[in-house]
């Protein structure tokens, strides 16, 4: 189960179907990464990414909270379909969903993202790599942040563009800033 935190579908509950391959983010974490991301930018101006989409959970928390697009990618079919029913129930206009391996979007992407939040699962054999990827593919707009979400005993700050890194439980954000 999923749930919304905030904004215009405050509250509601999410429920994915078994079997997803799938570890959503806590609500702890979410929230306080949202408290975060409150107080550094207009949602309202937003536009967002978020890579390994899983259930849609941050995708639906950005559009609740009314970012003006939002572009959930992940490479299961399964996960992307209910991720279009979901968009489709909860009648999320600005979110659009995109059935591709990552690393593929990242090297096609010609589009700038205020936030590109990327939870690839923490066993990917690539999961160091994709900071430099997302930055040197200059997919973030000036200010923009990459957020990485990823188990504590990664280490990201001595990569490039290192920002500063939150640790919640088991998960831990590494933010980055444009290169």
């Amino acid at each position: 189960m999923v749930r919304i935190i905030s904004g215009t579908h405050k509250s509601i509950l999410v429920h994915p179907p078994k079997g997803l391959p799938v570890r959503p983010t806590t609500d702890r974490a979410k929230e306080s990464l949202f408290n975060i991301l409150q107080n550094q930018f207009d949602f309202s101006q937003l536009i967002v990414l978020d890579l390994f989409s899983g259930t849609g959970n941050i995708a639906y928390e950005f559009a609740s909270r009314g970012a003006q697009a939002v572009t959930a990618v992940d490479v299961n079919a399964k996960c992307a379909a209910f991720i279009r029913a979901t968009k489709q129930k909860l009648q999320l206009g600005q979110l659009q969903v995109v059935q591709q391996d990552a690393f593929t979007y990242i090297k096609q992407c010609q589009t700038q993202f205020d936030i590109v939040f990327c939870d690839a699962p923490y066993a990917h054999p690539q999961m160091m790599t994709l900071p430099k990827l997302i930055l040197q593919a200059n997919m973030l707009k000036p200010n923009g942040w990459l957020i990485l979400e990823h188990p504590t005993l990664l280490n990201f700050e001595l990569e490039p563009g290192f920002m500063q890194q939150r640790v919640y439980g088991q998960s831990c954000f590494s933010i980055f800033n444009p290169l």
